[in-house]
């Protein structure tokens, strides 16, 4: 941890006295986000401690509301680099060999409470007290085939519900998602829990569990376009290297060594980081820290599933080869299963 601040604070002297590393002779990488902890917090902290200043690259952000834009921008050479959560949307790009996955960002896994299932009261009051009894009602969700529609498909999967059974209602957005279950219009929401907290406290509508206790998974990917991966592999190494000293510093701040949630040393200092980015304060972040694996580690298995579901669902019209969908090159697998 002290190496790579001393690393940092070398880079960011080079830049102040204009060596290799001064603003001006970097090269600028633009980042696409979802505005959130998430998928954003080693970014974010790779920024704020020179990482990528360290590597030659200027990174820029750019925040978006879902991930499938954020795919969209990097097709088209508007972005460079992507990180947030998966899509149909995303996975029909891939279908097409515009893109690459070459890293993963957050998962969801046991004490870690990124995302959470959610009843309204009317719905809680007729019977609907866990999450095994979604079938038979309405279920609030940003747009088919988001992250969360496919999160909606993992607790159908473990619970073994007729998917047919749900009545899913595409709400275009998270503050309609809260408000229509807050006001009973529809039974049932799968909702980011950063974003819930106060709602929960309030009485609007009740907590029924959360996914990583039930079918942990891998929310978040890193992509790039297929023209990238190919041409400009120093470019991907480089930001990848700045992407795990990130991550590394995440881990440290947030996970102990068993693989428990804590609040380590440094901490403090990282949640001030993404504070700073998300515009939220330090007690609304720190229920809802994800878990990130600090080397980028991507979940294969789950990816292999994901795409595998919305295949049957009939929102990815093409099989998806995922050993080409994710590039052997830069990404490192974990094992999960």
């Amino acid at each position: 941890m002290k190496f790579r601040s001393v690393v940092a604070g070398v880079a960011l002297l080079f830049a102040a006295i204009g060596l290799p590393f001064n603003a001006a002779s970097a090269e600028t990488i633009k980042i696409g986000l979802f505005k959130g902890i998430s998928a954003g917090g080693p970014i974010y902290i790779a920024i704020e401690r020179g990482y990528f200043a360290a590597e030659g690259l200027d990174a820029q952000l750019l925040f978006f509301d879902a991930g499938e834009p954020i795919a969209v921008a990097t097709v088209s050479g508007d972005l460079d680099f992507g990180a947030a959560g998966i899509s149909a949307g995303l996975y029909n790009l891939a279908a097409h060999g515009e893109l690459r996955v070459i890293g993963g960002v957050n998962r969801d896994v046991p004490g870690f409470h990124a995302i959470g299932f959610f009843a309204s009261k009317r719905a809680f009051a007729s019977g609907v007290t866990s999450m095994k009894a979604f079938a038979g009602h309405t279920s609030g969700l940003t747009t088919v085939g988001s992250t969360y529609h496919y999160t909606l498909g993992l607790l159908e999967q473990k619970a073994q519900i007729d998917s047919k059974t749900v009545r899913v209602m595409p709400l275009q957005g998270i503050p309609n998602i809260v408000s229509a279950l807050s006001g009973g219009q529809v039974d049932t929401a799968v909702l980011p829990i950063q974003l819930t907290t106060s709602a929960v406290q309030r009485g609007d509508f009740k907590l029924l569990g959360y996914t990583s206790d039930e079918a942990p998974w891998q929310i978040g990917l890193i992509w790039t376009s297929t023209k990238t991966a190919d041409r400009n592999p120093d470019r991907v190494q480089r930001f990848l290297r700045a992407y795990r000293k990130g991550g590394h510093d995440y881990m440290e701040a947030f996970t102990a060594p068993d693989g428990s949630r804590r609040f380590g040393e440094g901490s403090d200092d990282v949640l001030k980081i993404i504070s700073k980015y998300t515009s939220q304060s330090v007690e609304q972040i720190k229920p809802s820290l994800s878990y990130d694996d600090p080397d980028g580690g991507l979940d294969e298995a789950d990816v292999a599933n994901q795409v595998a579901w919305f295949h049957e669902q009939g929102m990815v019209k093409a099989a998806i080869d995922t050993k080409k969908l994710i590039d052997q090159r830069y990404a490192r697998s974990i094992a999960t299963h």
